[in-house]
């Protein structure tokens, strides 16, 4: 992409988000729609976050500051094809930049096949990216559907930790990215039934290095059930099942998946990540989870910044092979949530606490105030880390 033409993008997106109103609704099989009719919309949201990192509030703090601006837009030609193209735009500033020679790199990379991310501009204290997260077309006929292109593809059934996500894996931790990433491939759906299908996916990475795997989904007994089974980056065999369920009014969800080196790959290890949960809404004020995890071969943690690193694979979502995670939301009034999650990693004799307290300030605008707390021993050293956020978030 021309990069005279993506400043201009971020400036509209800046000055004009009116622009970016939602104009209507796709089209579906019984619109009655001719086939050649266009359909466009376009919406995203702008925040400003900021960041404060400290081990003690009397020590110094570590600042920064990110405007972040989204851009979604999708178009329909007629009732089967659609396009959809979403960008993230972001301004960082402030000590994490300053101090890390290395933050406008990590910015920049892009994990997928395609480059699609690039710094604009940077400097010693500030950095401007732009990254396209999403380019793909969709394609349906009858009970088939083909999308091509960088897409999110979710095949995870759990809450927290999703080893079944062998695509794209996320941070639990980075609450500001909900979208989650997203990746380069083609991806063919087969609906068999209400609730059956089977699904074939080709991924490339950014080394070239290829992932295909196919997955069943179909129902049984009242629960939803998946198989899984393919080739991760060309480096692991693997195979897996999900599941999700109720018993009464509690909700059970859980996925195992097993990572097995291929003959060639650099390593040579076999990986079992395995999860079940409960969940429950008691209320419509206040919901509860519970999931535990085990690894046999757990990830060495051996620095801090992993545990926001949205490009770690499926295979290392555990840091200890024992984990356990609890959270509590709670709404007093339609207006305001309050959250609080925990984490425990026996092996790193650690533990995760994260309060966060969301409140509507107005129509499309929310501020939020969210404290992450990490007490652990990371490469052999105790490690206690404070980290708070402060945000204002306009949907579009």
């Amino acid at each position: 992409m021309n990069r005279i033409i993506l400043p201009v993008i971020v400036l509209l997106a800046v000055a004009f988000p009116g622009f970016a109103q939602e104009t209507g609704s796709g089209p579906d099989e019984n619109s009655g729609l001719p086939e050649n009719h266009v359909r466009f919309t376009a919406g995203g949201y702008a925040s400003w976050l900021h960041t404060a990192m400290f081990e003690k509030s009397s020590d110094d703090w570590v600042n920064s500051s990110m405007f972040h601006n989204r851009l979604n837009f999708k178009a329909w030609a007629g009732s089967r094809t659609t396009f959809a193209l979403e960008v993230r735009n972001r301004f960082v500033t402030g000590d994490m930049v300053r101090l890390d020679p290395f933050y406008a790199a990590g910015l920049s990379a892009d994990p997928g096949w395609a480059d699609l991310s690039w710094n604009l501009s940077d400097g010693s204290s500030y950095v401007l990216n732009t990254m396209i997260d999403r380019a793909s077309i969709d394609f349906t006929a009858g009970r088939l559907q083909i999308t091509a292109g960088r897409q999110r593809i979710n095949w995870s059934q759990a809450l927290v930790w999703n080893p079944n996500d062998i695509f794209n894996t996320y941070s639990f931790f980075d609450f500001d990215y909900v979208e989650r990433p997203g990746s380069d491939a083609v991806r063919a759906v087969y609906s068999t039934g209400p609730s059956s299908a089977v699904e074939a996916v080709v991924k490339l990475n950014r080394e070239g290095k290829l992932s295909a795997a196919a997955l069943g989904r179909f129902s049984l007994f009242n629960t939803d059930l998946q198989l899984l089974a393919g080739e991760t980056d060309q480096e692991y065999f693997t195979a897996g099942t999900g599941w999700s369920g109720a018993i009464g009014s509690w909700s059970i969800r859980g996925e195992a998946t097993w990572f097995r080196s291929l003959p060639g790959a650099p390593h040579d290890n076999s990986t079992l990540i395995a999860t079940a949960g409960v969940d429950r809404v008691f209320s419509d004020r206040i919901s509860a989870l519970v999931q535990v995890m085990y690894s046999n071969n757990p990830l060495v943690l051996s620095d801090f910044s992993l545990l926001y690193d949205g490009t770690l694979g499926a295979d290392q979502l555990a840091f200890s092979e024992f984990s356990a995670v609890g959270q509590v939301t709670w709404a007093p009034m339609p207006l305001l949530n309050i959250s609080l999650s925990a984490i425990w990693y026996p092996d790193l004799e650690g533990w995760y606490a994260g309060p966060s307290v969301e409140f509507s300030m107005a129509e499309n605008v929310a501020f939020s105030l969210v404290l992450q707390h990490f007490d652990s021993e990371i490469a052999g050293e105790e490690t206690r880390i404070n980290v708070g956020f402060v945000r204002i978030k306009y949907n579009f």
